[in-house]
């Protein structure tokens, strides 16, 4: 029977010194913030209430595009034709792409359109050509919604477009939403998110129609290359943000602002905090030994768990508080295991940054004892051997 296992792991400060997590006020409703590279939760307002998402939504379609992308069922080349009825339904209707009824867009066009120019659109456009119809596409979203870990998000459409409560989402999803894009495809990520500007269609006297992501932190904060804003009635002005610097990934997420240049300010307020009033420590070098764990019927008793990328602890800057790391796993593990696979834990807590939870990996491949190995290893556990 596999219970959970917990190892302790020393003491790391050089003082016993803390310091205050740091306070930040905003005039959003809702707001939620986390640090990636340590999975450390910086800030959150109401971050579990349902709202209506605006065209934050289209992060998940997008998501979905480019998981089909990544499973050879969607080529960013494939050329995608214009239904009548979709043109007639959204050419003009809230933010568009400028689609017109004799296009042939790619993909990858759909996906900019989508990106930098929240195209309701290009949005109906990709949704159909994946799923047929939008609405088997949006059941597509919340399937997959529910398969990353978004526990509280459900989708009627591709867009965000009002529709009567079907499509609701929380903060924390949209922030688990904007990490699973960026670790789970970051070659795709970088290539369609952080655009500037996208050129589509043409006026009617023939000019090109170039037009400006509205990204709020585009340009003002360093490495900021996402990713959605959105906007409704309903929902107000909305955004999920993201930043890179030195290797350290924040996403912020902010909802129920009242007006398009309080999202600005608001947004790059909130990550400019996010930087500046937080630091990280290194924990542990990538391929760095942790702990080790109980093997269960392998050719190996143990197995190493090392850290599968540099770790990090998040912690107010200036501070010199303790660290108190635990390892945690189900066990004794099951054999076959994997070299990389993730098969425990690393739980670190602190007294102003509360618990931060990285993953951790199995060092070395673990076959399967052979017969008499495992006959062997049965006779020790009845004999209550070591």
């Amino acid at each position: 029977m596999n219970r959970i296992f917990w190892a302790s792991l020393p003491l790391l400060a050089t003082s016993t010194a803390v310091l205050a997590a740091p306070v930040y006020e905003t005039d959003a409703p809702i707001a939620y913030m986390t640090d990636l590279s340590s999975g450390a939760i910086l800030f959150e307002k109401n971050a579990d209430k349902q709202i209506p998402p605006a065209s934050m939504a289209k992060m998940m379609t997008v998501y979905v595009a480019f998981d089909q992308i990544k499973k050879g069922k969607l080529a960013l080349d494939q050329k995608v034709k214009i239904q009548r009825a979709t043109w007639q339904k959204w050419t003009g209707q809230g933010s568009t792409m400028f689609l017109g009824v004799n296009d042939e867009p790619t993909v990858k066009d759909l996906l900019h359109g989508i990106v930098t120019l929240s195209g309701n659109d290009a949005s109906v456009v990709l949704a159909e050509a994946v799923g047929g119809t939008e609405a088997n596409f949006a059941d597509l979203m919340t399937k997959t919604a529910k398969r990353i870990g978004m526990k509280n998000s459900r989708f009627g459409n591709s867009t965000g477009w009002p529709d009567e409560g079907k499509t609701l989402v929380t903060a924390r999803d949209l922030g688990i939403l904007g990490a699973r894009l960026s670790n789970d495809f970051p070659k795709l990520y970088k290539d369609f998110f952080g655009l500037t500007e996208f050129t589509w269609g043409k006026t009617n006297s023939g000019e090109p129609i170039t037009q400006p992501n509205r990204n709020p932190l585009l340009g003002k904060i360093d490495g900021a290359d996402g990713l959605k804003t959105g906007h409704t009635e309903e929902a107000g002005y909305g955004f999920t943000g993201s930043a890179e610097q030195k290797g350290r990934r924040i996403i912020s997420v902010l909802a129920g602002l009242d007006s398009y240049g309080g999202r600005s300010s608001e947004s790059v307020k909130f990550m400019n905090w996010g930087f500046n009033a937080w630091e990280t420590k290194n924990l542990f070098k990538k391929g760095t030994k942790v702990q080790t764990a109980e093997v269960q019927l392998g050719n190996s008793s143990s197995v190493d768990l090392v850290a599968p990328k540099d770790l990090f602890a998040t912690l107010p800057k200036g501070s010199d508080g303790r660290l108190s790391m635990k390892v945690r796993y189900n066990g004794p593990i099951k054999a076959p295991i994997a070299a990389g696979q993730q098969i425990a834990t690393l739980l670190v807590s602190t007294e102003d940054a509360g618990t931060q939870s990285m993953p951790l990996v199995a060092g070395d491949t673990v076959e399967e004892a052979g017969f008499f190995d495992r006959v062997w290893a049965g006779l020790k556990s009845l004999l209550g051997l070591s």
